[in-house]
């Protein structure tokens, strides 16, 4: 049900990316920042599905985290920013106003929802499957780069969007900011799991997302192309790291699939 509800915020975004005045909670410009924040909830709908097929905790706690922590955020950036929303009945549709109430109740169930069935698995008894192969080590370090980028940024955002704001490629107000700022924090979250983890079966549900978020990203950059000003450092940068993701996700994607998973232990 939980993949359902982040596939369909991804629709609303990555495909109605110009009419979020209509189809989303709150109206988005420029069109890219609606596309940045669909290709993450697509991804996002990537990690979650796959986990939820999972038979071992170990292999599917790669998705609690990150998830648990975007939608604690995004439960504040609404609250903090609720004046932004679509709630006023006289301007707008029906359809307009379902989507909106559909967010606020979907963020504040979410959270606590999830810190539940987090804390109940902690406590039942067992162990995990031992670790199998690990990662390579240029991929860890990576990985790590990648994670601790998106971590510090996104706290950065999260804090002060404003002041933050110009060193991002496209224009971003203080409510997409933190907006954005959730997912860097979520993402960044589960690329330093990843190293945490280090190993192959545990993580090849993270990698397979991975590689969906950068080609997204990827799709996303060349459907607003000139949104970019290439002139500017950031522009390329910004590229360069979509591209590293894109990059880490199918090396990861492709290798993990010759990894035979660690046999889970015979009942006794």
């Amino acid at each position: 049900m939980a993949s359902i509800l982040v596939f369909m915020a991804g629709t609303q975004l990555y495909v109605l990316t110009e009419y979020t005045d209509r189809f989303f909670s709150w109206t988005i410009n420029p069109p890219l920042t609606a596309a940045f924040l669909g290709a993450s909830y697509w991804a996002s709908f990537l990690l979650e599905f796959l986990a939820s097929r999972k038979r071992t905790w170990a292999e599917s706690r790669i998705a609690v985290a990150p998830v648990l922590t975007f939608t604690t955020l995004t439960l504040i950036v609404t609250l903090l920013h609720l004046d932004k929303f679509h709630l006023d009945t006289s301007a707008h549709e029906p359809i307009t106003i379902f989507a909106t109430w559909a967010w606020i109740i979907v963020y504040a169930v979410v959270p606590p929802l999830m810190f539940a069935v987090l804390l109940f698995q902690t406590r039942l008894p067992g162990a995990d499957v031992p670790r199998g192969e690990p990662l390579p080590i240029w991929m860890r370090g990576l990985l790590g780069f990648h994670g601790t980028v998106m971590v510090l940024l996104g706290l950065a955002f999260f804090v002060a969007p404003t002041a933050v704001a110009p060193i991002w490629p496209w224009t971003l107000t203080a409510l997409t900011g933190r907006a954005v700022g959730a997912w860097l924090l979520g993402l960044g979250i589960a690329a330093l799991q990843v190293v945490w983890e280090n190993d192959w079966a545990r993580v090849q549900i993270a990698l397979v997302s991975y590689l969906g978020l950068g080609v997204l990203h990827l799709i996303a950059m060349m459907r607003y192309l000139g949104l970019f000003n290439w002139s500017q450092a950031r522009s390329w940068l910004y590229l360069i790291f979509i591209l590293s993701i894109f990059a880490v996700g199918l090396y990861g994607t492709l290798r993990a699939r010759q990894v035979v998973p660690t046999a889970l232990p015979e009942a006794s």
